[in-house]
């Protein structure tokens, strides 16, 4: 088909002339003109993102991203030798993760199968992540099927991956290059793909809900033990704390209300007490489980796993020590140590971002006693030097006294408020990352200098203002520590800096329970900081080395009740229209599931 008879075609469609095309592929059309604003006779190349703005997207997915890798291996494993490209998009589109062949990497990256690229609809017109991503269910784009003239050679099959409350959280697709004519040449790729999109969402269930009971069933009794059609984590009381997108489906129809939040009982003929009944101990096909639609189902039920005796030691056991000691238990802290613990013995500048206060030095002193404690760790504090004496500060002087980037050779040079560097510094430091060395001031010949430079600012990586040949420089990974009062980990950071604060007086401290209640309920502008000067007041208010709430100074900043409330009844309706689906609310407002759990916590929030 020519680029014209596409074209006419597409207009066709729109004006309601029948053409021989999926329903679902006409829809998209339709949202491509009269959503997006796209012409279908103005195809444009595929659009990869840039460097740090993907290298955000693939840390919100970093967690799904790991679960989902083995699943996605073994499909590649599978689909590679039909040159197939797999692609593994978070909700927005964005390819986050890539398996194709290196031999057409030019290819791939021009066509937009390669990581980075942006496939929502809005983005790239029809295709088949973006028709995924817009109907939720699992389609193959073909060809002609595509929007865009540019991707018209293409062909794709994508599956969505729903999260434990029914939140679709990404795409898996395999795509090719270039196919045979025929649609139906893509039906064993489409089966392919939702059974992996499968099976990785029961990977996640087990993983998320290994402390809760977990039932897997299936309408066939071979099949329960090793691919269940669904699967659903029942919490001690008995009620759905999540569920496979599959499991979901077929438990909407015995009941109006969501799912996740009803009593199993309310979907089987099921107690949490006969749960262990239907474990492998007994054969497949006597674990025979009634549906209150009258259908029968095949069950397979797996206990919770016990907590660790000792979590916060097997938690920091992972950790090398130096990072170990800022790990209290917070999930994405212990993210964010690991991966600094990683990179720390690598020569890749690293970018450390986080609000006041939030630890940032702590962590880059962290990354230098990991990489090696004997060797320099110099501080450079670009805010509080005019720019004339920075740079002699930085490069040296004229005089022969050597700059603190040559002082930092073998070691870490911390660059803290990196992006108050004046523009002309920043251009000299640009050179100096890119050819052999330091020009010192007045000197001949560069000075070649090894160091491993940690970068720090309250603004990420995007908003820094730096000059762009200095960002991509200094940006090698990005580490973005949260505020305290988006940690999980609280009182463990309560009782550490107790711990150290209290070394040199004469007595132990303790803290009752009503004043570590005060103090969660506090707004931490400050994060850690503020924490730690509040700490050192309270030891020294009390007398008898016993912490009450009397102890307590007053916040820095007192919260306003006014706005407290706005703020508690805008996330109470938000949750009502999402009808208490966390992990859409969570999208909404931008942050973690667990961030919204323990905001509905705070303002004693519950569901009708």
């Amino acid at each position: 088909m020519s680029a014209a008879d596409h074209i006419k075609e597409i207009e066709a469609a729109l004006s309601e002339y029948p053409v021989e095309r999926d329903d679902f592929i006409v829809a998209s059309w339709r949202r491509c003109i009269e959503q997006h604003g796209l012409d279908p006779t103005k195809p444009s190349p595929a659009y990869i993102l840039p460097e740090q703005q993907l290298r955000h997207h693939q840390q919100q997915a970093e967690r799904l991203t790991s679960i989902a890798r083995s699943g996605v291996e073994d499909l590649f494993r599978q689909v590679a030798s039909q040159n197939y490209v797999l692609l593994l998009t978070d909700a927005q589109g964005v390819t986050v993760d890539y398996f194709g062949d290196r031999k057409f990497e030019d290819d791939l990256r021009k066509s937009g199968l390669f990581l980075g690229a942006a496939w929502s609809e809005a983005q790239s017109g029809t295709n088949g992540i973006g028709a995924c991503l817009a109907t939720g269910n699992a389609v193959t784009v073909h060809q002609e099927d595509h929007f865009d003239l540019h991707h018209v050679p293409l062909s794709c099959s994508a599956a969505p991956i729903y999260d434990l409350d029914g939140g679709l959280a990404a795409v898996l697709d395999v795509s090719l290059l270039r196919s045979p004519q025929p649609k139906a040449t893509q039906a064993l790729a489409l089966h392919m793909v939702k059974s992996a999109a499968r099976r990785i969402e029961l990977a996640n269930l087990m993983a998320e809900m290994r402390t809760n009971w977990v039932l897997r069933f299936s309408a066939r009794s071979e099949f329960v033990d090793v691919d269940p059609d669904g699967a659903l984590a029942v919490d001690s009381s008995g009620r759905i704390v999540g569920a496979t997108h599959q499991a979901l489906r077929m438990l909407s129809g015995a009941c109006e209300a969501p799912v996740v939040g009803q009593p199993v009982n309310a979907f089987f003929d099921l107690e949490i007490d006969n749960l262990p009944t239907f474990s492998r101990g007994r054969s497949a096909q006597d674990r025979c489980l009634f549906m209150k639609t009258g259908e029968v189902v095949y069950a397979h039920a797996i206990a919770p796993q016990p907590l660790s005796r000792k979590p916060e030691a097997a938690r920091s056991a992972k950790l090398p020590a130096a990072f170990a000691a800022l790990e209290f238990g917070d999930p994405k802290m212990q993210k964010i140590l690991a991966m600094a613990a990683r990179l720390a013995r690598s020569d890749l500048p690293i970018w450390i971002t986080g609000s006041s206060g939030t630890g940032k030095e702590r962590l880059a002193r962290a990354i230098h006693k990991e990489r090696d404690a004997q060797t320099p760790f110099v501080v450079v504090q670009c805010a509080d030097f005019p720019e004339w004496e920075l740079e002699g500060i930085l490069f040296g002087d004229q005089q022969g006294n050597e700059g603190l980037i040559a002082q930092a050779r073998n070691g870490v040079l911390f660059l803290d408020a990196v992006n108050e560097l004046p523009v002309t510094v920043q251009a000299r430091l640009a050179r100096a990352l890119t050819d052999d060395g330091i020009r010192p001031a007045g000197g001949a010949n560069p000075i070649a200098i090894k160091t491993k430079i940690v970068s720090a600012s309250t603004r990420t990586l995007a908003e820094s203002n730096l000059r762009t040949d200095l960002m991509f420089r200094l940006g090698g990974a990005c580490l973005e520590l949260p505020d305290l009062g988006d940690r999980a980990d609280f009182n463990g950071l309560v009782d550490r800096i107790m711990r150290l604060v209290g070394i040199a007086a004469p007595r132990a401290f303790t803290i009752s329970d009503a004043a570590r209640s005060n103090l969660n309920h506090r707004k931490w502008s400050g994060n850690i900081r503020e924490l730690k000067n509040t700490l050192r007041v309270s030891m020294a208010m009390s007398d008898d080395g016993h912490i009450d709430v009397e102890q307590l100074p007053d916040p820095v900043i007192k919260p306003l009740t006014r706005n407290g409330a706005e703020r508690t009844g805008d996330l109470e309706r938000t949750l009502t229209e999402c009808g208490w689906n966390i992990s859409r609310v969570a999208r909404l407002r931008g942050v973690d599931r667990s961030t919204i759990h323990r905001q509905i916590k705070r303002a004693g929030l519950r569901r009708s």
